[in-house]
């Protein structure tokens, strides 16, 4: 008796977990499946079925495609610095140098700051008169609207992304750097390899799992950017900024406009899963080759 309710002991460790997993992920998205086949313009408490006519709307809608274009932009930019600029500072930071955890700290430091106290902060250095402008005009060079301008408030939003998120990639990194065996190393150096040989035959083909969990993660984020638009733009100006998550909350909660706004989230979900399994095949697929 005591072997058999020994087998089933595993699974009760997995129940509060599915709870959770139950109440906030899949009710919410059965939910928002549901909630994108109904109009809820002409009354919120009594909506209409109108069966794919919100994902109709959303085809045939302009700012719908802007949205995804600056979307697409953002995950564009974003996404190879996130990959790129954080292995370089790991594979730099992973030689014994003097006062490495000191640099490990300060680089790592923007990570827990609050993505709401960082847009703050950079709204204040794009500021008309700020303290990017003021340098510029220290060289003589034309001052920007960082915020203002439909041409660069988009890529403004972008270096608070990256500036963030550099420090979470290049520790994942560096946790992956720790697997590399050392006698590769060994064997580049007998064979009179150069640092830069070392690495690209050593180094990046070891962490291309690693890289395409950055990507994966990075691209995912990229997506779902909400949090320094809502602070810094606000979508503005004319719609350059806004990415489809702001959209979706922008419908949802400012226009009450939920059919539109699940049917947005839907088709995130598509396109993120899209991505997702893009980079899979795309850094995984030599790995389960036989």
């Amino acid at each position: 008796m005591y072997k058999y309710y020994k087998k089933y002991v595993p699974y009760l460790f997995l129940i509060p977990a599915g709870v959770i997993l139950i109440l906030f992920f899949f009710i919410p998205f059965f939910e928002t499946i549901i909630l994108s086949f109904f109009d809820y313009n002409t009354n919120i408490y009594h909506p209409q079925f109108v069966s794919l006519a919100n994902y109709t709307a959303l085809l045939k809608s302009p700012v719908f495609y802007k949205v995804l274009i600056n979307t697409f932009i953002y995950m564009v930019v974003a996404v190879p610095l996130l990959a790129i600029i954080p292995l370089v500072l790991a594979i730099m930071l992973n030689q014994k140098i003097k006062g490495i955890t000191l640099y490990k700290i300060l680089i790592y430091l923007p990570v827990i700051v609050s993505i709401v106290v960082a847009a703050i902060a950079f709204k204040w250095l794009y500021a008309q008169q700020g303290i990017l402008n003021y340098i510029l005009e220290v060289f003589h060079l034309p001052t920007l609207g960082w915020l203002t301008d439909p041409n660069v408030s988009l890529y403004s939003v972008i270096i608070v992304t990256v500036w963030k998120g550099i420090g979470y990639y290049m520790m994942i990194y560096l946790s992956a750097l720790m697997s590399v065996p050392k006698d590769l190393y060994e064997a580049c150096d007998v064979d009179g390899a150069n640092v830069l040989t070392k690495h690209l035959t050593v180094t990046i083909p070891h962490l291309m799992p690693t890289v395409g969990l950055v990507t994966t993660i990075s691209c995912i984020s990229a997506m779902k950017v909400f949090a320094e638009i809502y602070v810094m733009t606000k979508g503005g100006p004319l719609d350059s900024s806004k990415t489809i998550v702001y959209y979706i909350y922008e419908r949802a909660f400012e226009n009450l406009d939920l059919g539109i706004a699940s049917a947005a989230s839907v088709l995130l979900l598509v396109i993120v899963l899209v991505i997702s399994v893009f980079n899979f095949v795309f850094f995984e697929r030599k790995r389960y080759q036989l």
